[in-house]
Order: C-alpha cells, then structure tokens, then sequence
C-alpha cells in the first residue's frame, strides 16, 4: 500500500514544531525526533529507544529515485504484473480464506476481488513482504527532503507500534518505503485501522493473513469505499464516440453513455454514474470506472497500477482478458515522455512532474492539447502529438 495520508490522530492539537524538518546531519535528525515526539503521544524514552539502533539506508532512497516500471503502459504493466499463477493462486486462497471474505464483504461491503488483487501485487499472497528495515526506511525518508511531510508521521506512528509491543525496531522488515506486512500498510494505517482478524489480540499483518485482509478493508472503508458497489467495468465503444467526453474528470450517468453507444462487454451496465477510461487510447481496452475505483488512488497514487489491480480484481472475479490488447497506437518512450511533459509545462500545464510517467495529470493536459490540434482527444500520448507540439 503506498497510501501516505497522515493518520496520526491530533484532535484539538495546535500544529507541533518541527525541530529539524529534514536533511542536516542524521544524529542530531534523530535528536530532533526524540524531542518531538510526546507532542504526539510518544514518550521521549521511547522515542529514543526506537531510534538508538536507526540509521541511514542509501539503498531505500536508490528504490524511492527508480520507480521505471511505472513508465509502462497499462496493457504492458498487466501483462506483466499477471500472470496464471496468481490467477490460480487467487482461486486458491479465495476459497482457503473464504469465511474471512465473507466477513469483510458483510461488516466492510469491499469485495474480494479487489483484496485479492492488492494483495497478489503486494507481496504475492504473503510470499514477498520486504526485507528493507522499517524504522531505518521510515527515518530514511523523513530524514529526506524530497517527501518528508509524507514519512516524517510515519516515524512517529512506528514508534506509537513500538511502545505498544508490535514492531521491533531493529528486526520488523518490509517494503522500501516503511510499509509492513501482506498487504503492506504504513504504520498509521495500522494504528488507525489495524484489525484483529484471527481474534489472537494482536494485528500481526506479516503472519495473519485474516489480520491483514481485514485490516486492508478497514482502510478502503476509511476511504470512502462504498458497499457493494462496482469500481470497473470493461466496455465497447462505438469509433464515432466524441473522444473528448473521455476521462476520469468527467463522469455521466451511465445511461447517457449507452445513449452514446458504449456497451458492456459483459453483463449489464450500471446505474451509477461513471468514467469511461481509456488507458491506451481510444483503439485500445476502454472500462467505465465506478466511484468506488477512485478511492483506491487513496491506495496507491500510480494510475498504471490502480487501473491495473482494478482490472485484476474484475478478472478474480470472471471477467475475461481485456479486449483491444493489440490495437492500440504505440505511446512514448519514457525519453519522450519526458520531452513532451517538458512541452506541457513550458505551455502552463501541471503535469505533477517531468518524470517519463503518464499520470493523470499528463493524460488531462495532453487531452486539452489534443482538443486543441483537433486530434481525437483521447488523452494518449503519440509521437504525433509530440511532433505537432515540437
């Protein structure tokens, strides 16, 4: 889970100085934190326990600069992310959990697709979890000026764990950026929204499985999750269809879209109002995409990876392979992407950064430049669009 929202609970707290907000020499960092740290609840003796054995981990901000897999298309990044084995592997553990699921989607109303898909993603059922130190990649980061807003609360929630008997500082391991257990939650997720699935009276998300799908769904519903509601839907579009309607900023009611020909691959279209996506373009896969799959960018902020486990989560569930894999126009190299990101901005867009990554801030900017060359606005990048930008 790579969801950073502060979680640490302040009600009625005036905002606490930051005695060393990041960068500087890493002990006296450290320093800074142990005086901080009972404005959030912690003592200062447990603070500087936690931290006594911490230090710095190059290696954690070496993964945080090379996230390139990210730079894929979202046809390239499924095919990639899965595979037989976790669909079959998914089967397996839906029906080996199937009472926990069946609990979570009465109590929670999340469906186990969506769970399943985070946690084949996450840590291959359980199987990878991480082996990055949590406290020294949660001070790391702090201790880094390029997020610490994001991890600096995070060291603090740790600690809160820590002095509760459920994290060692010095042998809890996990993902690089301080995420902990199978279906990798940050430490103020667990502390807000950490469940005892398997009823031992403790959350142990590395080894209960029941506590970490529980727990995964706790958070969805603290996110707005809506019960028994779909999050996406594969569609066909008709080659008429006005391309510049697209987006995830611009839902309709899903009447209004079959009104504009677009149709469910299978089943029925919902009611409730929706996106049409076109991850690739407008010849490739198109879903229209349910309230529900925008809580999970509070998951995880990747739209290759959102869109994808969302995809997976349908397929968990019987839906077939993507139609259009093959059909799409081929997008931008991450040089190129990078160029045209480049152009973007120089012209006024926020793109969210020069980063070779088509987000959805890139998609919107380029599906205004396209509406304005008067190509199909279909929000996907060619070298086309590059060339007429250039």
């Amino acid at each position: 889970m790579r969801h950073l929202s502060i979680l640490l609970a302040l009600a009625g707290t005036p905002a606490l100085a930051q005695t060393a907000p990041c960068g500087g020499d890493f002990e006296s960092f450290k320093a800074g934190l142990v005086q901080e740290a009972p404005g959030y609840g912690v003592p200062a003796e447990t603070a500087q326990a936690f931290l006594a054995g911490v230090s710095r981990d190059e290696s954690v901000i070496a993964a945080d600069r090379q996230q390139g897999v990210f730079q894929l298309d979202f046809v390239e990044f499924s095919r990639r992310l899965i595979s037989q084995n976790r669909i079959d592997n998914g089967a397996r553990f839906s029906s080996q959990y199937d009472a926990t699921f069946d609990r979570i989607a009465q109590q929670y109303g999340v469906p186990r697709g969506i769970l399943l898909a985070f946690w084949a993603f996450e840590t291959d059922y359980g199987q990878v979890q991480g082996d990055f130190n949590t406290a020294n990649a949660l001070v790391t980061l702090a201790h880094d000026c390029r997020r610490p807003e994001l991890f600096r609360p995070q060291v603090f929630a740790a600690m809160a764990l820590y002095g509760r008997g459920d994290l060692d500082p010095a042998t809890t391991t996990g993902a690089w950026a301080g995420e902990i257990g199978q279906v990798q939650m940050l430490p103020g997720d667990i502390l807000e929204n950490g469940v005892d699935g398997d009823g031992d009276g403790h959350v142990t998300l590395k080894t209960s499985a029941e506590d970490a799908l529980m727990s995964g769904a706790n958070v969805l519903r603290s996110l707005g999750w809506r019960p028994n509601e779909p999050w996406l839907q594969e569609v066909l579009v008709p080659e008429t269809l006005d391309w510049a309607a697209t987006g995830l900023d611009q839902p309709r009611p899903a009447a209004e879209w079959a009104a504009m020909g677009v149709q469910a691959r299978t089943g029925q279209l919902s009611d409730l109002p929706a996106s049409l996506l076109l991850p690739v373009g407008r010849r490739g896969p198109a879903f229209l995409a349910y309230p529900n799959f925008a809580v999970l960018f509070e998951w995880n902020e990747s739209f290759v990876y959102v869109t994808t486990a969302a995809y997976f989560a349908t397929r968990l569930e019987g839906a077939p392979v993507f139609a259009n894999a093959d059909a799409f126009k081929a997008g931008l190299t991450g040089q190129e992407m990078q160029a045209l990101q480049g152009l973007l901005v120089e012209r006024g867009y926020d793109v969210g950064g020069v980063d070779g990554i088509l987000g959805e801030m890139t998609r919107a900017a380029v599906q205004a430049e396209q509406r304005r060359l008067g190509m199909p606005a279909d929000a996907w990048p060619t070298r086309d669009l590059l060339d007429a930008l250039e």
